[in-house]
């Protein structure tokens, strides 16, 4: 797969492609830049990886520096639908998805082969990052957090950060029929493997629900973490020594 043209010169970030308010920024970390080794090289950002906790808090602190960000929500994902506030202290929560309407405090989550999702509204004061795995998908986490917006659905826009891609991506019965079960249009997005096998293609299970929630700007959803290993840590390809990525946005420039 080529390199895709949001990369930062450096090759450490990716910023979303997305006609966001000036006051929304975002990025997501690619695997290089840090200080991490072995498996987790380099810009390993999971505290629960494996790695050694001090390169990773190296690793957060260099990405903070980079960015001029002074607080970021980190959070103990358990692959729920939980969402919280980030908060003046934004010490770690347990939750999948986080939002701020507060300048300078930005919103964070871990991904390495699960669907990170970035929310704004048009009118740039709020914003919120969602991890999405297939559970995550399927308790309704992306419901939970585009509900915490006021606007109206169809003010909203979502980004669609790297994730497995459908051929990657093989799941037993059980998957697919607990997205069946929810929306029988969900069947689009599988294609049966060998045996019980289906390939899942988890960008079209969440565009389908944001669809269905009424929010119809969708950019995003064109990476492979398995198969650009140059660029994203996979779970899947490497196993519990995976490194993770970090999808962070934040408001600039205004006061909340």
């Amino acid at each position: 797969m080529s390199k895709p043209q949001n990369l930062s010169s450096s090759g450490r970030y990716l910023q979303p492609d997305w006609p966001a308010p000036a006051s929304v920024k975002a990025f997501v970390t690619t695997r290089n830049g840090g200080v991490s080794e072995g498996s987790w090289r380099s810009l390993n950002l999971g505290l629960r990886s494996g790695d050694e906790a001090e390169k990773v808090i190296e690793n957060r602190a260099l990405l903070m520096h980079e960015w001029a960000l002074n607080q970021i929500q980190w959070l103990k994902q358990v692959h729920g639908a939980d969402l919280v506030q980030a908060d003046r202290e934004c010490a770690e929560a347990e939750a999948d998805a986080c939002w701020s309407d507060v300048s300078e405090r930005a919103c964070a989550v871990l991904t390495a082969d699960c669907l990170p999702v970035l929310f704004c509204n048009r009118s740039g004061t709020r914003v919120a990052a969602a991890h999405a795995g297939w559970r995550g998908l399927v308790s309704g986490v992306l419901e939970n957090t585009a509900a915490i917006f006021d606007d109206s659905p169809d003010t909203l826009m979502a980004w669609l950060g790297p994730a497995i891609s459908q051929p990657c991506f093989e799941v037993g019965p059980e998957v697919r029929q607990a997205f069946l079960a929810h929306e029988p249009e969900a069947e689009s997005a599988f294609v049966a493997g060998q045996g019980d096998r289906w390939f899942a293609d988890i960008y079209t299970l969440a565009r389908q629900r944001l669809k269905t929630l009424g929010i119809y700007d969708v950019y995003g959803g064109d990476y492979c973490t398995v198969r650009q290993e140059d660029l994203f840590f996979s779970y899947r390809r490497d196993g519990a020594k995976s490194g993770r990525m970090a999808s962070v946005i934040w408001l600039a420039g205004t006061d909340g």
